[in-house]
């Protein structure tokens, strides 16, 4: 008999303790997070002038060619920057894979017409290959490229990477710009 109550008290509190974890908490911190952050419980999605979704500020996108700033390379599987595949590589220093996945960055940037130094994250993935920052170095790297291919004045591209810079909470040498901000402000300066 007194083995049937401790099993049905085990029972009971497992019913409690699920009922609690998992129905009313989640509820609760859903709840909060529509009331107090709104933007951010959604994705913090950006959408255009219309209204369409054109991204998220949290996940990059594949930019390509002279027009517009290239972010980090993506390492995630089947299309680049694919969320449901979120991962790094996993390639070591001295792996030659990453190697070669370098130099092959390397020479489509010099074919663009960029030569380095190249800072590290224009010429490697980050570790959720979702990253949607660059450095300032790997943007201003890339402002002589995209100046010439839009027409601009380089100062005035420059003057964009600027605006567009945010820095770490505790330090400002680590400063870096989201860049699908950065090119849809490119954009809206001069649409190629």
């Amino acid at each position: 008999m007194k083995y049937w109550r401790t099993v049905r008290t085990a029972f009971l509190l497992f019913g409690i303790l699920l009922l609690i974890s998992g129905l009313v908490y989640p509820l609760l911190l859903t709840g909060v997070a529509e009331m107090a952050f709104r933007h951010q419980a959604h994705g913090s999605l950006v959408r255009d002038e219309d209204g369409i979704v054109v991204g998220s500020e949290l996940i990059g996108q594949n930019f390509t060619g002279p027009f517009y700033f290239e972010g980090r390379q993506s390492s995630t599987l089947g299309s680049p920057y694919n969320a449901v595949q979120s991962g790094g590589s996993n390639l070591g220093p001295s792996n030659p894979a990453l190697l070669e996945e370098v130099n092959t960055t390397i020479r489509h940037l010099e074919t663009l017409g960029m030569y380095g130094p190249w800072p590290s994250d224009l010429v490697t993935s980050s570790a959720s290959g979702l990253d949607p920052h660059i450095s300032l170095d790997a943007a201003f790297l890339q402002v002589p490229i995209i100046a010439k291919a839009r027409g601009m004045d380089e100062e005035e591209v420059r003057t964009l990477v600027f605006e567009h810079g945010e820095s770490d909470l505790f330090s400002l040498e680590n400063a870096y710009v989201n860049v699908l901000s950065l090119n849809r402000a490119l954009d809206e300066v001069d649409t190629p």
